[in-house]
Parts: C-alpha cells; structure tokens; sequence
C-alpha cells in the first residue's frame, strides 16, 4: 500500500486485500480514509492496476480465474466479505454469488476447471451488469447461498442441481451420480434441494433418477440402462455395485446373481484408457473361470438402441435359467425391434 500524510487507516484496507486475492475496491479505499488523488496516484504510478469498474489489484501480475470472479463480485457491490458485518456483528448474506459452472469452479468439483463468470443476484435485486458476466435471478436467496466463501457462490448443493437444470439430460444425470459418488453434498441435502425446486429443467427426469443415482448407479450410463433397459422393459431387478468375487476391491455394475450373469456399463468416463480395458478384461476372464457371464453395454447401447439393448440382455438371461421375456417400453417400434433382435439371438 503507498505512503500517505494524509491519515489512512491501513489495517482494515490491508485485510480486505488478503482476502480478496490482493484485490480492493474504491469505496473500501474511500471509507479507509484514501483521497480519490491517492487512489488516482496509485493507478498512474502502477503500483495498482484497474481489473473492472471500481475494482483495483494491488498486486499487479496477480491473475487466474479466482482473481476474475473476486473482481466481478466486487464490482457489482463495492464490498467485500469483510465489510458483510452489520453493527450487532452478524453476517449479512452477500448480494451477488456465483452462479452455475462459475459456481462449481469455485467449489473445484471434478470435470470444471475453467468456466465463464455466471452471478446470481436475488429476485428483486436489481444491478448494473458487469462486463464479461452473464447475470442470472434466483429466488430462495438465504438458503441457495453460502456466505462463508469468497468468492461467493451458491451452495455446494444448489450448485449440483443448477447445473444439471443447465446441462442436457444426460449431463443433468452425470451431475447427480458426480455428487453422489464423488461425495459432494450429502444424498438426503440434495435430495431437499431437488424438492424444493418445483419448477426446474430436468426436474422430473432428475426426480425420477434420484433413486436410481443413490441405490449406486454412477454414471448418466448406469442410470439409463437401469430406467430404460432393465426397468422399463421388465427385465429382472439386479444388484447394483456388488462385490466382486474374484476381484477384491472392485464392484460389478449390474449383478443378476440367481442367473450368473453380470452387466457391466461402460459410459463416458473411467472406461477410455488402455489400462483399464486390460484391467476389465483380466476380471471378466476371472470372472468367467468363477462360471459367471460378464457383458459390457455402452454408451449408445443404453442411449440409443436400448429396446434391442433389453432384448440382447433378456436373451443372455434366458439362456441362463431366466423364464421370463423382455417386455415393451411403448417406444414406437419396440415391439418389432424385440422380436426381431430376440429372434437374432436365439438363431
């Protein structure tokens, strides 16, 4: 901070910046006691540099994508989470978070290193819009953000569901198997998030698939081939990240013990690298020697053809010792696609 005769108080200002990634603002500046010339002094002297309206780093050559989101919070409100103190010394709740993929950068979940500045302001709220930001308005405001991280941001389970409300449907379910496997908000807490959001895209489809998500289904993938394979075609019920038997420490997708059979779903991730195709294929070799029948379904045999998906597993089952039979979905020409694929197979 530069040296002034004029009386500045400097410990309050000096702790702002420490929590602001170096960064301060006008009015922290004025109401520590800094002329406009002192802080007009700084800025043509570069000891500051001016990284938005009214938001200046006092570190200069300090950057990166926290530096960013911290300067666009604080130039919406001027203030910073030290001056978010009322005079009975509680702590207010900030008027602008992150908001989305911004948000869950913020959070450092997996799979968002980088994402563009989203803020979320409350309903009523209204602000000027700061370049390079997209603005978004929420309701729920105290209980939808947390106003003990800087930058600000909503809440680690709000966050899950705006995303998945943003993504397409499959990303809405690899958001909501993410969190559950990876542990990011506890089931029950995002489970009352979902609840509350009545009026949500995806919210029935992320409803629907919340059972099947937390019963250990842990991918958009394994999700699907438990709602439109397995259940959607009467299929019998599997048991969902058993142990495995040949394997210690490992789990099976899919295992239809009474008949011997495993299903394995291989969707977008953890499945790509050459390691770990040799690794599947060591178990399932295992596996076999056991008397047991592993198969692997992808990502378009869940996403795309799924009715002849159903039928191929049916057939499996069938053969061995199954006597039911896949059923229709009411998919137009699931019917025919059945029969025909099951004809397939048996011949």
């Amino acid at each position: 901070m530069p040296h002034s005769t004029r009386t500045v108080d400097w410990p309050p200002l000096l702790l702002a910046a420490r929590f602001q990634f170096e960064l301060v603002t006008r009015g922290q500046c004025l109401r520590a006691g800094m002329s406009v010339e002192q802080i007009r002094h700084c800025l043509r002297t570069r000891r500051w540099v001016r990284v938005a309206s009214g938001v200046y780093q006092t570190a200069p050559g300090k950057s990166g994508w926290e530096v960013d989101a911290a300067a666009a919070l604080l130039a919406v409100t001027g203030r910073g989470p030290t001056d978010l103190r009322s005079d009975k010394g509680r702590l207010q709740s900030p008027p602008v978070a992150l908001f989305g993929t911004a948000a869950a950068r913020a959070w450092e979940m997996p799979g968002v290193a980088r994402a563009p500045i989203q803020l979320a302001i409350s309903a009523p709220r209204t602000i000027t819009p700061v370049k390079g930001a997209a603005l978004r308005r929420i309701g729920r405001w105290d209980e939808r953000v947390d106003p003990l991280t800087f930058p600000w941001r909503t809440t680690k389970a709000s966050t899950v569901i705006d995303c998945a409300a943003g993504s397409e449907p499959d990303g809405a379910l690899a958001w909501l198997a993410l969190a559950v496997q990876k542990r990011l908000v506890p089931v029950e807490t995002l489970e009352a998030e979902l609840a509350k959001r009545t009026r949500l895209r995806h919210g029935a489809l992320m409803r629907e698939a919340m059972a099947d998500v937390t019963s250990g289904a842990h991918s958009a993938a394994e999700v699907r081939y438990v709602r439109d394979v397995e259940r959607a075609h009467r299929l019998p019920t599997a048991i969902r990240q058993s142990a495995s038997r040949v394997n210690g420490g490992s789990v099976h997708d899919n295992d239809y013990a009474d008949f011997g059979v495993v299903i394995e779903v291989d969707g977008r991730l953890g499945h790509e690298e050459w390691a770990s195709r040799i690794k599947d294929g060591r178990r399932d070799r295992r596996l076999g020697g056991a008397g047991r029948f592993t198969n692997r379904v992808f990502w378009p045999d869940v996403a795309v053809t799924v009715c002849a998906t159903a039928a191929e597993v049916g057939a499996l089952l069938r053969a061995r010792g199954w006597t039911g039979r896949p059923m229709t979905c009411g998919r137009p020409g699931c019917a025919t696609e059945l029969a025909a694929t099951a004809a397939w197979v048996s011949g």
